[in-house]
């Protein structure tokens, strides 16, 4: 399959600490490291590690974090045709300081990311792709919105199936003005607190019923320790998480579902499926250090499959 991927492509920061510190406080790390990021450039990793070939919209500075940033989407093959390069902002970087058990807080730089120039795209990229994967940070604001507009109504003229990735910084910045955008969207993709978030429903059975009452009526819905809950008109389904050892930074991990999500529907497979093999994925992800540190293949979704 062929996939238009859109999002940020960034450097992630990646500081390990025993705890979040307070105001005014500083603490040691244990380790830090810089990693390639970005949800642009993480899905469209995960996607082409599943074997598929993937074009990758995004933007980059003219500077050294651009190269770290591309690193992997090049390793995987990741066709960059499409990718732009900002004479004047610099590539997008994230701060993510990660405690035991993988949890996470992020300081984001959006840099070069939102200068995605609209007048170069064109809507023939997509006359020979199958699926358009978007992540809703596209849409906070900047050019590349009417950038990520224009993708999005050239998809709908052309009736592809869209996946779209919310992300908690998305929805804090845009709120419900993503939806407006997203209208039509074959799939959205949220975990349960940017649910709450974007509808301000305070139950995730509140916030599915409010996101239908808006006509979105295909949703993936990750809950953590739950698993995922895949929603479509015929009903609601709690999918049950993959049991995986050694959970070391999460970051990525929600990526990582949508590719493979993403990949199983175009497959053919169910919903349900489809939630079974994204839970894995996400897992897997977060065995690894960095956004693009545990890339999943094929054969890690034969183990889920059975």
């Amino acid at each position: 399959m062929r996939f238009f991927v859109l999002g940020d492509v960034s450097v992630d920061l990646l500081f390990f600490l025993e705890r979040i510190p307070e105001p005014g406080e500083e603490v040691p790390s244990r380790r830090a490291l810089m990693k390639p990021g970005g949800a642009g450039g993480t899905l469209a990793a995960q996607l082409a590690s599943l074997g598929h070939r993937v074009f990758l919209a995004g933007r980059v500075g003219k500077d050294p974090f651009a190269e770290l940033a591309l690193s992997r989407v090049r390793e995987v093959g990741v066709d960059l045709r499409h990718l732009q390069e900002d004479p004047e902002h610099t590539t997008s970087s994230v701060l993510i300081l990660v405690v035991p058990g993988g949890e996470r807080a992020m300081v984001s730089a959006e840099g070069a990311s939102r200068y995605l120039d609209p007048a170069l795209f064109k809507p023939r990229f997509l006359d020979q792709v199958d699926a358009v994967v978007l992540s809703a940070y596209a849409l906070v604001g900047g050019p590349s919105r009417s950038y990520a507009a224009e993708v999005l109504e050239a998809a709908r003229r052309r009736e592809l199936p869209v996946f779209a990735d919310l992300g908690a910084g998305a929805v804090r910045a845009a709120g419900k003005e993503l939806l407006k955008h997203l209208r039509g969207v074959g799939w959205l993709l949220m975990n349960e607190g940017e649910l709450k978030t974007l509808t301000g429903a305070s139950s995730i059975s509140q916030g599915v019923a409010r996101l239908r009452q808006e006509g979105f009526q295909h949703l993936a819905v990750k809950v953590g320790a739950m698993g995922s809950i895949v929603v479509t008109p015929e009903g609601e389904e709690l999918i049950e998480p993959f049991p995986v050892e050694d959970i070391v930074d999460s970051t990525g991990a929600g990526d990582a579902y949508t590719a493979a999500f993403a990949h199983a529907i175009l497959e053919g497979l169910s919903p349900v499926e489809a939630g079974r093999l994204a839970n894995l994925a996400g897992a897997l992800a977060a065995t690894a250090i960095g956004a693009q540190g545990r890339l999943v293949t094929l054969e890690d979704l034969k183990v889920a499959a059975g």
